[in-house]
């Protein structure tokens, strides 16, 4: 039974007591019983009228706990005739409006965040309490591996070769630790480890910044500037010795001729050395001074048929089979011609060097030109294998090279080229003793 029903209850019986009492007056004193009776009844209702009084704002708190519960915050309470209970309806309007502000800019701002996380390049990958993955924005969704993790532990997403993959060292990562980190094709990143409460309990996240891009315009930026201003110098320096040997050889008749020849000698194997340093900066700068690419439409097949024309001999002459897939089916592709032949002729070079330095017996390389979904493929394969132990993160990087007594400007300048097509590429080792260069060109 509750509150108001106890009340009405203990009121009735106690007014029914004082009624008994009246009736035994009924035959000596009628008047002052008839007297007592209005007094009882009057009581009555008087007693009722104020436990509705008393009652009253429990039936407001009700409604309000009723709002609450069904999180009604925009409904507000009626006002009552008490000046009393207004004061109670006022804090209940002032905390529901409060609520609903609040509520409101939540919302705002969850949906702002929500966008945010759409929007922004960076990879955010939310955890729950049990460290399953609970979110993940479009550009942690692009990630390998990661298209369908959202309610699994990042250690069930990892590949069966998880050694050099992107999510093993995410894994890895600590908590509020920040590092730089390399996938297998190469690709940099900055991963970041932190966490926040959740109802009181930690939850992770972690933050994955691709650096690629611009990691290479720093590197490019540093080593134009290094690579002009070693020009310079060995330019002017060139240019003086070799107008200094080329007087020196004026003296060549006042000497005895035995001494003659000995002098003429040493003088030509500066010179061919002067001239040597000469043509190896002129490969630097042409990577800086390259021009912005003419775009013409150009059929890759037709490219490639006179790459392979001009190394088909030296193939053969080296024992190197040729292995050459077209598909006429390609479309002409917008490209500067004069540039992409210069790319080309170095990774195809590249490949005839790597598969007769290799340690198989088979010495082979092979070109594939085929439709894909993404676009067009165009394959430099190789049996060299001579990436097989070599990180992702050092292919392209200026300088190094694999060849002995190699410069590692030909990866340089055929990077630069294709990042000015806006090509995308990569150098791998296939996994079955071979390596590829692939190109996806955009029709």
């Amino acid at each position: 039974m509750s509150l108001r029903w106890r009340l009405y209850a203990y009121l009735i019986v106690a007014h029914l007591l004082f009624l008994g009492v009246t009736v035994v007056l009924f035959r000596t004193e009628p008047a002052l019983m008839l007297g007592l009776e209005a007094l009882v009844l009057l009581s009555l209702a008087l007693g009722v009228h104020l436990i509705r009084r008393a009652l009253e704002p429990l039936g407001y708190t009700r409604h309000f706990h009723d709002l609450l519960q069904d999180q009604h915050y925009a409904a507000r309470l009626q006002h009552s005739k008490d000046k009393e209970l207004n004061e109670l309806v006022k804090l209940f309007n002032t905390m529901l409006n409060a609520l609903y502000q609040e509520r409101l800019q939540i919302g705002e701002q969850q949906g702002f965040l929500d966008r945010l996380l759409e929007a922004t390049p960076s990879a955010v990958i939310v955890f729950d309490f049990d460290g399953r993955v609970s979110l993940l924005n479009a550009s942690a969704q692009a990630l390998r591996g990661l298209a369908d993790a959202k309610g699994k532990a990042l250690r069930d997403c990892l590949p069966d070769d998880s050694g050099l993959s992107l999510l093993a060292q995410l894994e890895a990562l600590p908590l509020g630790d920040s590092q730089l980190l390399t996938d297998a094709d190469g690709r940099r990143y900055r991963g970041q480890r932190g966490h926040f409460y959740d109802r009181g309990f930690a939850r992770h996240f972690l933050l994955v910044e691709e650096l690629t891009e611009e990691l290479e315009s720093s590197e490019k930026a540093t080593y134009e500037k290094l690579i002009r201003v070693l020009a310079h110098e060995v330019n002017n320096t060139v240019a003086a010795t070799g107008s200094v040997l080329d007087s020196l050889l004026y003296y060549r008749s006042q000497l005895a001729e035995r001494d003659s020849d000995d002098f003429s000698t040493a003088i030509l194997a500066v010179q061919r050395r002067n001239a040597s340093l000469g043509e190896f900066i002129e490969r630097f700068t042409r990577v800086v001074k390259m021009p912005a690419p003419e775009l013409r439409p150009n059929a890759v097949r037709d490219i490639m048929d006179d790459i392979l024309y001009l190394y088909r001999e030296q193939c053969r002459s080296r024992g190197i089979s040729i292995a050459w897939q077209r598909c006429d089916e390609v479309p002409a592709i917008a490209m500067d011609r004069h540039l992409m032949e210069q790319a080309l002729l170095n990774v195809v070079k590249n490949a005839m060097e790597a598969a007769e330095a290799g340690h198989g017996d088979e010495r082979s390389i092979g070109f594939v030109l085929a439709k894909e979904e993404s676009g067009v493929r165009l394959s430099v394969i190789d049996s060299g294998n001579l990436l097989g132990d070599v990180p992702a993160r050092q292919l392209f990087t200026p300088f190094f090279t694999t060849k002995k007594g190699g410069q590692g400007i030909g990866l340089l300048f055929v990077r630069e080229v294709l990042n000015r097509h806006g090509f995308a590429y990569r150098l791998a080792a296939t996994g079955d003793g071979a390596t590829s260069f692939d190109i996806w060109l955009a029709a």
